[in-house]
């Protein structure tokens, strides 16, 4: 018994150490989860089940890889630096198809993000985040975020890059609510892992691999 409250409380120590220092390469792991208030919906997305996006990071460059039996495969690329977002999908049916485009909002675009500030923290994996509110449109469709970052890790975040650096810190929670077809469904990350490590720069290429072809219409 004592050796498990040692090794607990050594736990514990160990991430408020990680969690004070400002990180600028590594890996970041967060489990996602989806659901709906359309009941056929979101049988739906249980059956695909939960999944687990990896987030590689160094300077302005990141790469995250998320992977679903149901959806297949996807990758995304961003560099801050060239406002380069490569995108990869392997889905059954489709094959290996990619998109690279700029991820610099329109001024159209911007004028439908909203982002308001909120009032409340949450401290994830030892680090302090910060409360926002985010309104947008995405493809038409009406979409709500609320996110909770952090300005210790220095790392370029795609899932920021519509919000036009109204945004500070890199988000390690968000919830965020979107219509598809007459239903809400809701979008739930959370980052569960952070490894201080460094990362191989042909991993934050945005070079799509061989045997990838360009999505007709990009």
């Amino acid at each position: 018994m004592k050796k498990i409250v040692l090794l607990s409380l050594a736990l514990m120590i160990s991430i408020v150490a990680v969690a004070q220092v400002q990180l600028k390469e590594g890996v970041l792991i967060a489990n996602q989860t989806m659901s709906s208030d359309n009941e056929q919906m979101n049988a739906q997305l249980k059956a695909m089940g939960d999944s687990q996006a990896i987030t590689y990071f160094k300077g302005e460059k990141s790469r995250s890889e998320t992977s679903n039996p149901m959806s297949g495969d996807m990758v995304i690329v961003v560099d801050g630096a060239e406002k380069q977002m490569l995108m990869l999908f392997d889905q059954p049916g489709v094959g290996k198809k990619f998109m690279l485009q700029s991820f610099v909002p329109s001024e159209e675009d911007l004028k439908s993000v909203t982002v308001e500030k909120g009032d409340e923290t949450k401290t994830v994996m030892g680090y302090e985040c910060q409360q926002y509110f985010i309104k947008m449109k995405q493809n038409g469709q009406d979409v709500e975020m609320q996110m909770f970052t952090t300005d210790k890790i220095s790392a370029f975040s795609h899932n920021t890059t519509a919000m036009g650096g109204k945004i500070e810190g890199y988000p390690l929670y968000f919830v965020m609510t979107l219509k598809q077809m007459g239903a809400n469904i809701i979008v739930t990350s959370e980052i569960t892992e952070i490894k201080q490590e460094s990362v191989s720069d042909d991993k934050l290429s945005l070079t799509p691999p061989e045997g990838y072809t360009k999505m007709e219409g990009m």
